[in-house]
């Protein structure tokens, strides 16, 4: 039996260099592999391009990342949360692509389907479509989208076994999964790591013969972007 496990974030991103293009899973802050990040962080590698749906806040996630300025360009589809992404951009410090949110979970999952592009009508007369080859399908028009790969993708998952097998829980499914077919090497870090064979295979979301390296991660903080509670 193949064992992926690593000891832990310094071990898992062995071989992460300047100028490198990454994904990161997650949804807001849900889901995102924040070991990794904190171990990005800490390297100090930049020039990077991240593939992420959100840029994080500024002082959490991807967000720290920026303030470092070890991000060189985001392709993202929501980044409304982050100060200084925005003064960022405005100021022509960081180079930006943002894609509708659909566009770019299907590049994604193009990626690891191996599949190099596909027809999509999401931005279509928009600023989205300036300069894409475009094709009428039935009447309708529809834009050519490229499928986005990646030299690390970095993942978070609820549970995992120690062949790769993952298991991810609620809204964390939404970019994490398909992430993790599209890049040369994926990191998967999990809350619980079982033996290989623990998992039911009927509830695994993702093969382990798409994950290179599997460590249990510590002390996850599972931030909230916007905290609404009921006026008592």
């Amino acid at each position: 039996m193949i064992n992926k496990t690593v000891s832990g974030p310094q071990a898992a991103l062995e071989g992460l260099t300047d100028g490198m293009t990454l994904m990161l899973g997650g949804f807001g802050l849900c889901g995102i592999p924040e070991n990794s990040i904190q171990e990005i962080l800490r390297r100090g590698v930049k020039n990077l391009t991240c593939i992420s749906n959100n840029a994080g806040v500024d002082d959490f996630g991807i967000g720290l990342l920026l303030q470092t300025r070890q991000v060189r360009k985001m392709i993202s589809s929501y980044v409304g949360e982050n100060a200084e992404f925005e003064r960022q951009l405005l100021a022509g410090e960081l180079e930006v692509e943002l894609i509708p949110q659909g566009t770019l979970a299907e590049r994604c999952r193009a990626g690891g389907a191996g599949i190099p592009a596909f027809y999509t009508p999401a931005g279509y007369g928009t600023e989205v479509g300036e300069g894409k080859e475009s094709r009428e399908f039935n009447g309708k028009m529809y834009l050519l989208e490229h499928a986005l790969h990646a030299d690390f993708a970095f993942v978070k998952a609820w549970r995992g076994d120690t062949a790769g097998n993952l298991i991810f829980k609620g809204t964390a499914r939404n970019f994490n999964p398909m992430m993790a077919t599209a890049g040369k090497i994926t990191v998967a870090e999990v809350e619980e790591l079982v033996p290989a064979g623990e998992l039911d295979p009927n509830h695994i979301h993702t093969p382990g013969i798409f994950v290179q390296r599997i460590f249990e991660g510590k002390d996850y903080e599972k931030r909230i972007e916007q905290r609404t509670v009921r006026q008592s």
